[in-house]
């Protein structure tokens, strides 16, 4: 077991390895979780989404982090602190997707909120950002939840998104 970067109250935040792609296969295989994803993920195509993150890791310190329940060890979902480009510059987003099994549950909300004290006390960022979908209400909620307000709507992945950001 990996030491854990982040650890809530129900919640331990872990770095992503090679081993997880079944896990991640549980959300890229599911239809509905990727409705706001160009299209669902194949092993493959799993497989180069865990050496983005890995090589995150290396080129900033962050990335996205695979969540699990801190009792079971459960695999949950996925959440952290990624680099994205908007409107020509770098931004730290804090990126959330979950297993449709655990939704509705305050996972993400208790992950997000985790990250962004983490961007804010450890990596010492000025501002994160979210980019949900501007149709994807239970993620725009999320990024309410945790202090973020609307800055602007941008066009991204072709398809229109909310630019949620936080200030330290």
């Amino acid at each position: 077991m990996s030491t854990p970067v982040i650890s809530t109250e129900r919640l331990i935040l872990r770095k992503m390895n090679k081993d997880d792609v079944e896990h991640l296969m549980q959300i890229f295989s599911d239809p509905e979780a990727m409705k706001y994803y160009p299209s669902t993920k194949d092993e493959k195509q799993t497989m180069e989404w865990i050496d983005w993150t890995l090589g995150n890791y290396a080129k900033y310190g962050v990335g996205l982090w695979i969540v699990e329940n801190k009792e079971t060890g459960e695999f949950l979902g996925q959440c952290g602190i990624v680099p994205q480009e908007v409107d020509g510059g770098t931004e730290m987003e804090i990126g959330y997707l979950f297993a449709r099994r655990v939704w509705g549950k305050g996972y993400a909300t208790e992950a997000a909120m985790a990250c962004k004290n983490y961007g804010f006390d450890q990596i010492k960022l000025k501002k994160i950002i979210s980019l949900p979908d501007v149709h994807n209400i239970p993620s725009a909620k999320v990024a309410e939840r945790i202090g973020m307000k609307i800055e602007k709507t941008i066009h991204k992945w072709g398809k229109d998104v909310f630019v949620y950001s936080i200030t330290n």
